[in-house]
């Protein structure tokens, strides 16, 4: 078929129709950990892809790298640089981990390595077998990778980053996104110019995503405005290396304003043709279920495709506590499916998969990711299926941001509180949970859109929940929006509230 044709395949490529689908990243070190001790072939690595064909993954972003890059690069260091496969766990690369995460880090750097060795070239095989499939077949480079930066020595570090402290975002501070290389510095640019060079001459590709929610922090806190124009002459440098026929996409913080804050001006690259996609997203602890999509879309340039990025954790608020009292849980089938139904309502163009790997970094119970992949993209195929609707909350903001989340609510006796929860278009039955630590809410007013709800049970054993009593109310709703209106009968703190249809 002819290249244009096939480029209208994918949810990111230029005219695609706007009905759903989804993207779908796979991380630069999922493939070796996961299959450490294999000793795999060309044709076991190409088959990897083969489990997206025939679902609604429309695209597929084979990130390339972290701070160190997943295949033999001659611009930064590669996973490998400094390993001895004969050498013991202990050995130089690792010395600054303990025993038992060497040994485990050995075994997925020596994969990569083995591969390397055989002469096997993951992406070049996984670009080749997702166009074979119509699947479109990108690069994802992270802009900014800062896993494990806070020892200096780790095995993931790039030489780069360990030989030039200089070059930090905030040198004078240690906290994690401090530690990140500012793109203020020329030298920083050129470093990460280069990767993207290599990579365009490297691979055949549909497009180029620009990661800039790895780490997220880019800039120097209060140059943010200048950096803007700094950032973006690096897209038009993009732009110009990669030419009109690539596609390119940006992966950015979920609000405008606080992408303009940081320093990513997504409007103007979008306005100015230097960006093809946008996906807005959180960072990691948690999914965002209050992205501004319906805003997105009204400022973005129509001919761009905006994807609503879904993260795989499932949390509340900052420092919540999970069912089991686990500080991190995952999502479920059933609260992809209401995150992805209110996004594909309020306008977006597809859905954006990250971390929803097939194993290892992958939902809690992944028996259901096939169905996953068959259902999450499009409205037509998640009507009529069990959702849930978590209040979750935003997890990045600029420095001098004001954070903001919607938990926990401090209840008192006969005092109003509400709660403002995204559905999108649903009329029918449902059933309100609020989990709630230090009250029993049996006796409360609790109301939906106005309309009185009556208590209707203890909701046990929820995953993903939260470490508190599930209380359930049955009402009926109209969305896209259901504001939980409640009079509390005595003292206590609200952690959790979702709506099921």
């Amino acid at each position: 078929m002819e290249r244009r044709s096939f480029l209208a395949l994918g949810a990111f490529a230029q005219g695609a129709e706007r009905g759903g689908g989804l993207a779908l990243n796979e991380d630069s070190n999922h493939f070796f950990s996961s299959r450490a001790g294999q000793r795999l072939t060309a044709a076991d690595v190409s088959a990897f892809v083969d489990q997206y064909a025939g679902t609604q993954v429309q695209d597929l972003l084979f990130n390339v790298n972290a701070m160190r890059a997943g295949f033999p690069s001659t611009t930064r260091s590669s996973f490998w640089d400094g390993y001895d496969p004969n050498g013991p766990d202990t050995q130089p690369l690792f010395a600054s981990v303990k025993a038992e995460e060497a040994k485990s880090a050995r075994a997925w750097v020596h994969q990569a390595w083995q591969l390397h060795w055989d002469g096997i070239d993951v992406y070049k095989l996984w670009l080749a077998r997702a166009r074979k499939h119509r699947i479109g077949a990108w690069v994802s480079i992270r802009m900014n990778d800062l896993h494990n930066v806070d020892d200096e020595r780790h095995y993931l570090h790039s030489a780069f980053w360990k030989e030039h402290p200089e070059l930090r975002r905030v040198p004078y501070r240690g906290e994690q996104r401090d530690r990140a290389l500012d793109y203020l510095r020329p030298e920083v640019r050129e470093h990460n110019f280069a990767l993207i060079d290599e990579v365009a001459t490297r691979y055949g590709f549909d497009g180029m995503e620009l990661d800039w929610m790895r780490f997220g922090f880019h800039l120097a806190p209060g140059r943010e405005a200048e950096g803007a124009r700094v950032l973006t002459d690096f897209h038009r440098r993009v732009r110009a290396r990669l030419g009109s026929r690539k596609k390119i996409a940006v992966r950015a913080p979920s609000r405008p304003e606080t992408a303009a804050r940081l320093g990513l001006d997504v409007l103007a690259w979008a306005r100015e043709g230097l960006v093809d996609v946008v996906t807005v997203t959180n960072f990691w602890r948690t999914v965002d279920n209050d992205m501004p999509i319906a805003l997105w879309r009204s400022l973005l340039p129509a001919r761009v495709k905006l994807n609503a990025g879904l993260e795989l954790g499932l949390n509340a608020f900052p420092g919540s506590i999970g069912a089991g009292g686990r500080a991190w849980q995952s999502n479920s089938l059933e609260t992809v499916r209401g995150s992805a139904w209110a996004y594909l309502e309020q306008g977006a163009d597809g859905i954006y998969l990250f971390n929803y790997m097939d194993s290892q970094t992958a939902m809690d119970n992944n028996s259901t990711y096939p169905a996953l992949l068959r259902e999450a993209g499009r409205k037509d195929t998640l009507r009529g299926k069990v959702r849930r609707h978590v209040v979750t909350y935003q997890d990045t903001w600029a420095p001098g941001e004001k954070p903001a989340h919607k938990l926990p609510v401090d209840t008192e006796a006969g005092r109003w509180f509400a709660i403002r929860i995204p559905v999108g278009e649903t009329k029918g039955p449902a059933r309100l949970r609020l989990g709630v630590r230090g009250a029993d809410p049996r006796s409360w007013e609790v109301r939906l859109n106005g309309v009185l709800s009556r208590f209707a049970g203890v909701d046990h054993g929820l995953r993903p929940g939260p470490d508190v009593p599930v209380y359930g109310f049955a009402a009926g709703i109209s969305g896209p929006e259901i504001v939980v209106d409640a009079k509390a009968g005595g003292p206590g703190r609200v952690e959790w509230a979702e709506i099921v249809v």
